[in-house]
């Protein structure tokens, strides 16, 4: 084993927190994931990586004793898929006690058993503020119960040159008594859409390129019809009257602003026309806008392309987190 810091990353998906470690100079112990699709994509991206295609509950404290291979990880990152939210507190029940985030456990439960120096945990940004903040002080409990200190802080992902306006609570755990380190912004000039996606191939709706993953989606003709009223950044209330939906998803019909960064990319962008083309983005184009490079092949189906990219850790938010990680490692 090199002197290279090493971490293991649970609920891996596609591999975004996974890439900004290893571009930090982190060594991957081994990840785990349990769809399909997106672990053919961290295959492909990743082919020395050790990627554990599993349910994570199923995965045993033996079994993760033997994945660890060596007695000191140095962190452990990931983002557990919590859905207990709606009625979490509502009824009395604790977010911890809900079955709907029993991934949540499951993250702690690896913790307990690697006992990793640090560790990452990545979530959407309203559990900061979740049940007045009882959620976010049942979540440091647990971690304090092990022995960890720990502290938790809403990122923007634009802050760190993601061309993305994507906030996230990071939660961040030392074994050590000392101070703990966030990462400072790396840039104030926010990168915007058309800086990030102006230079791929112009598209028609339904047209592939040769470039992986920027292939446009096929829309109706009554959509596209609809959507040629509307200018950059604009909304439905461009459409004339007689053509405008009078109900549905208001977010369906609108274009990205060119001159900011991105609205939040989620799993399904389907209902976001380009600033300028007639279409929805391309998976590539929304891969850009995550801070992927070119070279991150997408595998899959094209929802779960979509999927994959919308769920990630941006690389780039996720290359800050490590190196704020490797400083605090320098403190100890």
């Amino acid at each position: 084993m090199s002197n290279q810091l090493t971490y293991i990353d649970l609920f891996s998906g596609s591999g975004g927190f996974s890439l900004g470690f290893d571009n930090k100079g982190f060594q991957n112990i081994f990840s785990i994931d349990i769809e399909p699709s997106f672990c053919e994509t961290y295959k492909f991206n990743f082919p020395n990586h050790n990627l554990i295609e599993k349910d994570i509950c199923q995965l045993s404290d033996e079994e993760i004793k033997y994945l660890k291979e060596v007695d000191d990880i140095d962190v452990v990152i990931g983002g557990p898929p919590c859905q207990g939210f709606s009625i979490a507190g509502n009824i009395g029940r604790k977010f911890i006690d809900d079955p709907r985030n029993k991934l949540f456990k499951e993250f702690v439960r690896v913790v307990k058993v690697v006992k990793p120096k640090f560790f990452v945990m990545e979530n959407v940004a309203r559990l900061y503020n979740h049940n007045k903040g009882e959620t976010r002080k049942e979540i440091i409990n647990d971690f304090e119960k092990l022995g960890y200190k720990v502290e938790c802080k809403i990122l923007n992902s634009a802050d760190y040159g993601v061309p993305q306006i994507r906030k996230r609570v990071i939660f961040i755990g030392t074994v050590y008594n000392q101070k703990i380190e966030f990462p400072k912004k790396t840039t104030d000039k926010y990168l915007t859409v058309k800086e990030a996606i102006y230079n791929y191939p112009i598209l028609s709706a339904g047209e592939e390129s040769i470039i992986p993953n920027h292939v446009a989606m096929a829309h109706s003709n009554q959509m596209l019809e609809k959507m040629s009223y509307i200018s950059d950044g604009g909304n439905r209330e461009e459409i004339p009257l007689k053509l405008r939906p009078k109900s549905g998803d208001v977010r369906k019909y609108i274009r990205y602003k060119s001159d900011e960064p991105s609205v939040c990319v989620t799993g399904d962008m389907r209902k976001i026309f380009h600033y300028e083309q007639n279409r929805a983005l391309t998976v590539r184009e929304l891969a850009k806008l995550q801070s992927y490079p070119d070279d991150f092949i997408f595998k899959g189906t094209k929802i779960s392309q979509q999927q994959q990219v919308g769920n990630s850790v941006p690389p780039k938010m996720a290359e800050a987190i490590a190196s704020a990680i490797i400083k605090m490692n320098q403190n100890v």
